[in-house]
């Protein structure tokens, strides 16, 4: 959609002075002739934008900006960037994020928008033909190259690009930061120093002047995480942060700036709490009271309450030792019908008494979509007993019928003694043997398939995705282990729980295959 250009050189001037003057006018301006509707202003979008128009004066010197999914936060700096250009056509941008295809989108749009017709009656600013890409391009001023937008991903290089510019006083440019860390990563110590050091020693190397912004805008992910890093002192400059939690209460709107409170609606509906919806015409109260005890979200990811804390209520947890718990699991006295059964298998490094087991675990999944553990099998065995072990599971368990299926195979983690329990079992049993390689830390995986087994755990407890069996003498060491994983590592085993993880993985594949049409 196309909108009318404005040729009344009082109204231009009139209106070019407005959008230089609020973020959220300019937004809203631009928002409408790109997308042909308008842009959905909410309180949050009001509080965001009045920030982002506090950096430009030069009253907030860093923002951090803790969102929950979804708020439409990307929309308002993508905006900066351009608004950046016609303020000063000399403004440098260095915007960065975990997402490749995420900085080229942002850096694409702001691009189009500063060509667009409607910017150019307002800011005749040309763009340079000799860079003219996605994730860079520079516009020009008598001829001469002068401002620059440049994105990168988190790990990307940035050596030689500034933010920034000593060619004119005031706003000149900034450093966006938008989800530096990949929520996958969250857990994983190394990446999360990774993206913290890159804060520290490269990003906040590239501004132009000591005065040049960083805006870092993003869900919390864990207590360690980059708003963390930057909020306990550890990148010089003094930091102002926004926080946004997707339930709000009385408490909580009276923290907020005086004309941002009377924005806040109060006659919405809240729960017995007195919480209420930050955006109900985009998230309903019922919708996030579901995901805050562990759910689906809209594009049918699934929340535990963990995420829920950290992402929507941007106030993490620290992870002890319930990581997962044994009400969790749904039992069942009977296996039902069966589309499949599996073994999954992690062997032990050393049989010393201080390293953990091998185990050997049988699954199934039934027609009713739940996970089933049917047997675990646990000890220390050195090699030649590890494999009459194995070879002894899957004889025990080789008997099928209409109801449970043959065993489709046994996985493997490809390291150590599995690779070879892998290589004899190959030549030993009809059973396939495959190779299981890992290639994310322990953490990582486990709070990837949590939520799979606490999902509905207490608004429907006879709809858990893992079940066990009511008895069964393997039962309680397997509670016992995996009620006393930690975060942190200190826990004594946690080799039943390992195999667990990658059966519910399989699990999940398998729920999302559909057999190519004859």
């Amino acid at each position: 959609m196309n909108s009318k250009v404005n040729t009344r050189p009082l109204e231009i001037k009139i209106e070019r002075e407005k959008c230089e003057r609020e973020h959220l006018f300019f937004t809203r301006r631009f928002f409408m002739p790109r997308m042909g509707f308008k842009f959905s202003v909410n309180w949050h979008h009001e509080y965001i934008a009045w920030a982002i128009d506090e950096v430009i004066a030069g009253r907030i010197e860093n923002l951090v900006i803790n969102v929950p999914p979804g708020s439409g936060k990307t929309e308002l700096l993508t905006n900066l960037i351009a608004r950046g250009i016609a303020r000063n056509q000399r403004s440098r941008f260095l915007y960065l994020s975990f997402s490749q295809s995420l900085v080229e989108d942002v850096s694409s749009t702001a691009r189009n928008i500063v060509k667009s017709e409607d910017f150019q009656q307002l800011w005749p600013v040309k763009i340079s033909t000799s860079t003219d890409a996605k994730a860079s391009w520079k516009t020009t001023v008598d001829g001469y190259e002068a401002g620059h937008v440049y994105s990168a991903s988190m790990g990307g290089q940035v050596t030689g690009r500034r933010a920034g510019t000593l060619a004119d006083d005031g706003f000149t440019g900034a450093i966006i930061l938008d989800d530096p860390l990949k929520p996958e990563d969250a857990f994983s110590a190394t990446a999360r120093k990774k993206a913290n050091r890159k804060i520290l020693n490269t990003v906040n190397s590239r501004k132009a002047r000591s005065d040049t912004p960083i805006i870092l805008i993003m869900q919390r992910l864990h207590v360690e995480d980059p708003t963390n890093f930057v909020m306990t002192g550890n990148v010089p400059g003094e930091w102002e942060q926004i926080s946004i939690p997707a339930l709000i209460d009385d408490a909580y709107i009276a923290t907020l700036p005086e004309h941002i409170q009377k924005l806040v609606p109060r006659d919405v509906e809240r729960d017995e709490k007195g919480r209420q919806s930050y955006w109900p015409m985009k998230e309903s109260l019922q919708s996030l009271l579901q995901l805050e005890q562990g759910g689906q979200d809209k594009d049918g990811a699934t929340v535990s309450r963990y995420t829920f804390s950290s992402q929507y209520m941007q106030a993490p947890k620290k992870l002890g030792g319930d990581l997962v718990k044994s009400e969790w699991f749904g039992r069942y006295r009977e296996l039902p019908e069966l589309l499949w059964r599996a073994v999954f298998a992690d062997t032990a490094q050393k049989t010393k008494e201080h390293n953990d087991w091998s185990v050997f675990i049988l699954v199934g999944m039934g027609v009713d979509g739940k996970l089933y553990i049917i047997d675990i099998l646990r000890g220390k065995w050195e090699a030649p007993e590890l494999n009459r072990q194995a070879k002894a599971f899957l004889n025990k368990h080789k008997a099928f019928d209409w109801r449970t299926k043959p065993i489709r195979y046994m996985k493997v983690e490809d390291k150590a003694s599995g690779t070879q329990l892998i290589q004899t079992l190959a030549h030993e049993t009809e059973i396939p043997v495959l190779p299981i390689q890992r290639n994310t830390d322990k953490l990582t995986r486990w709070m990837d398939v949590t939520p799979h087994i606490e999902s509905n755990y207490e608004q429907q407890p006879d709809n858990r995705f893992v079940m066990v069996p009511v008895d069964a003498p393997w039962l309680q060491p397997f509670f016992d282990e995996v009620e006393g994983l930690t975060a942190d590592m200190t826990h004594d085993h946690d080799d039943q729980f390992d195999p667990l993880a990658d059966a519910i993985n399989e699990a999940k594949i398998m729920m999302n295959y559909s057999p190519p049409a004859s």
